[in-house]
């Protein structure tokens, strides 16, 4: 059974996740999840009880949910590529120490700019959000250039799953008007890094609906309903 991710749109952090997956040649397909439509029907919440992207069903047929998780998952296949660790050493606990800041502390200081954006009631309440959320943000990058010193990649010489899932979260600055890449020449010169790439260039393409080259193992899109009933079809 090929693996499929059900990726969020628009501007998910699913992105890590699909340049995870181009990055460790498995085969893999992709279902696109609008959100919030899709994403909060009954029909997706058989897969993920509490409607959230991504989601991966495995080669096996079970289903994984949060990016950590599922980057965890693709990357114990991938350890011949060079982006994950094999558990138990010193690299893993790196890698898995890295991800852990960037879904805490990175990906968790736009939380009030993404509420302010989608459920803020007022002017003065959508205000004191964002001002609180740039003030996150800064922090969170502040931080995430110390991390990274003058590395090329987060963990060091070669890309992993961390410098994948930051890619996601990245972007979220232009989107929000935020901090601003040119005050952080490492992440500035990261960020450049991975925007030439060819599994981050495959991402944007995907999620912008363009003509999209896979240098992976992608092996098409599938809907949301004919992956749920090959699912049940398999079960």
């Amino acid at each position: 059974m090929t693996q499929i991710l059900f990726y969020g749109v628009p501007e998910g952090c699913s992105f890590g996740s699909i340049v995870a997956l181009e990055w460790s040649g498995q085969p893999y397909q992709l279902s696109r999840i609008a959100m919030p439509e899709t994403v909060t029907s009954e029909a997706y919440r058989q897969i993920n009880p509490i409607g959230e992207t991504p989601t991966l069903r495995t080669a096996s047929g079970e289903f994984i949910s949060e990016s950590m998780a599922i980057l965890n998952h693709i990357g114990a296949g991938a350890v011949e590529q060079g982006i994950a660790f094999r558990q138990g050493t010193k690299d893993f606990d790196r890698l898995n120490q890295m991800l852990a800041f960037l879904n805490t502390t990175f990906f968790n200081a736009y939380a009030s700019l993404w509420y302010a954006l989608e459920h803020a009631s007022d002017e003065n309440e959508r205000e004191v959000l964002v001002a609180y959320g740039k003030t996150k943000v800064a922090k969170a990058h502040d931080d995430l250039e110390l991390l990274l010193g003058n590395r090329p990649w987060l963990l060091g010489d070669n890309r992993t799953l961390a410098d994948a899932y930051f890619m996601g979260i990245a972007r979220w600055s232009d989107f929000h008007k935020t901090a601003s890449y040119a005050n952080y020449p490492g992440l500035s010169a990261l960020h450049q890094r991975l925007e030439a790439d060819a599994g981050v260039r495959f991402a944007h393409a995907i999620e912008h609906e363009e003509q999209a080259v896979s240098a992976g193992g992608f092996a098409g899109h599938v809907s949301f309903d004919d992956a749920l009933r090959a699912t049940r079809k398999a079960a």
